[in-house]
């Protein structure tokens, strides 16, 4: 799986839009567009990369009072094979994985924490990415694809009657069931 992956091909989402007529090669832009919509709602990417990468991290740490260690952000990681920080092996180097738990509960580690202040940049070497793309976020996909397939036939933005009093206005954001099936999948600020 690629880093930034689209999260649904054009023939799932002609399936699952049930529009036979729709040019696949416009599915596929509209697949794009939504995977990369997801991305900038959770601020993460949920692919992988296929070997290991060197990433350097430059923001500083912050000290947490519970853990009593200091925390770095760091890209979204789930495979530690090879994991190194510094050059050194992370079971050598002295930094902790967290959130605690995350492979247990299907997450990725987003932090190290050291009980030192890094000085300096940190370097750290990672198969970083997801090792499979969570089914809220291709159902999230499915939905605003779906979304954006059905207002290809609505006037201008509008959708229903004014003389029914059913006129709704369709806003230039993601489809409220898209946030319903990202959630807990969010980082509260992007990395690097």
């Amino acid at each position: 799986m690629p880093w930034k992956p689209d999260y649904l091909t054009a023939e799932q989402a002609a399936e699952f839009v049930r529009a036979p007529g729709v040019d696949e090669e416009e599915l596929a832009t509209w697949c794009t567009a939504a995977s990369r919509a997801i991305d900038k709602r959770c601020n993460r990417q949920f692919g992988k990369v296929d070997a290991p990468q060197v990433r350097t991290y430059r923001r500083p740490a912050a000290y947490d009072v519970v853990s009593g260690l200091w925390l770095l952000e760091v890209d979204d990681v789930q495979d530690v094979t090879g994991l190194t920080v510094g050059g050194v092996v992370l079971a050598s180097s002295g930094a902790t994985l967290l959130p605690d738990n995350a492979a247990a509960d299907g997450k990725p580690y987003e932090r190290l924490g050291f009980t030192d202040y890094p000085d300096g940049p940190v370097v750290v070497s990672a198969i970083w990415g997801w090792s499979a793309v969570p089914a809220g976020v291709v159902g999230a996909c499915k939905l605003q694809v779906s979304r954006w397939a059905s207002r290809r036939d609505s006037p201008y933005g509008v959708a229903g009657s004014p003389s029914d009093g059913s006129e709704m206005r369709l806003l230039a954001r993601l489809d409220p069931d898209v946030h319903t099936a990202l959630a807990g999948l969010s980082r509260r600020r992007r990395v690097g």
